[in-house]
């Protein structure tokens, strides 16, 4: 699910500003205004549960002030420290884009060899393929490669079948070996982890590419609801911890047992359209408040 929201952020990003010279600071300031006051809420939100436990210790606080660099903030928050990573080498990427024809292969080319040299170093790279911009900047180029190259997909339904059909043998054969925790353990010390980051990003990618070119986007009231689902998913992605976990908890102990893969998928559906009105409690009283804040960075 990160890497498909990193690959649409790099394709959103590239659809909005393409053709636009953007003022850096405000732009800045608009992301901040969009994560910050959610991702300090829930912050606040764990400090006092673990005072109310007598948890809180001066690790969660350093791990706070970590979670500018290294991937140490609650509730998924890693993945907002490497999407503000992207943010600030946003406008790198899109300055290469223009002057050099080629330039954003090599945004490709330079973590691969990063990721071999800290494989060859350690003896394993998942940490920082997962984890950390090292890994994930393949997904957010790859995004604006494929806005770049949007025409390419428009229409090719069946490459956007077999690129789909080639990914799912793909991540079928990783998960049957292990997936993530298993595959000979966690971390692993296969390869695998070196491209691993870009297969996803290419995957995803092309299929945004290819959606979004490919049909007539409907105003309908279904395709409203999704929308709404998406204006809300940064909320949901961030309480999803407090409330789906902890529901799943009390289901596996009264109910009956989600050990089976199956059953968690299907009840992954109520616990999601559960998660849809506190979202949109969360977006009405504090984060669209802040938003008012926003300020034009389009020159």
């Amino acid at each position: 699910g990160v890497a498909i929201f990193m690959a649409l952020s790099g394709y959103i990003f590239a659809k909005l500003l393409n053709g636009r010279k953007i003022n850096y600071a405000p732009f800045l300031w608009n992301r901040f205004l969009r994560l910050a006051p959610l991702l300090l809420l829930v912050i606040l939100i764990i400090a006092v549960d673990k005072l109310f436990r007598g948890t809180l210790t001066p690790g969660y606080f350093k791990n706070i002030l970590n979670g500018a660099l290294f991937p140490t903030l609650p509730n998924g928050g890693w993945s907002i420290t490497v999407e503000s990573h992207f943010y600030i080498i946003l406008p790198l990427l899109l300055f290469v884009s223009k002057r050099f024809k080629f330039g954003l292969i090599a945004f490709l080319i330079i973590p691969l060899l990063v990721r071999y040299i800290l494989y060859s170093s350690f003896g394993e790279v998942q940490q920082f393929a997962f984890w950390t911009i090292i890994g994930r900047i393949d997904q957010f180029v790859l995004g604006i490669l494929a806005f770049q190259n949007r025409k390419f997909f428009a229409g090719r339904n069946y490459l956007a079948l077999s690129i789909a059909l080639s990914f799912l043998i793909f991540w079928w054969h990783f998960d049957s070996n292990g997936g993530f925790y298993k595959f000979l353990s966690d971390p692993s010390p296969l390869p695998v982890w070196i491209f691993l980051p870009t297969v996803e990003g290419f995957a995803y990618a092309a299929l945004i590419a290819w959606y979004d070119n490919s049909f007539q986007q409907s105003s309908s009231r279904v395709s409203g609801f999704i929308a709404l689902i998406g204006t809300y998913s940064y909320s949901i992605y961030l309480f999803h911890y407090f409330i789906v976990f902890k529901l799943a908890s009390l289901i596996n102990r009264y109910l009956f047992d989600l050990s089976d893969p199956y059953l968690l998928i299907l009840m992954s559906v109520p616990c999601f359209l559960l998660m849809i009105p506190i979202s949109y409690l969360s977006y009405r009283f504090i984060e669209e408040p802040i938003l008012r804040y926003r300020i034009k960075y389009f020159r």
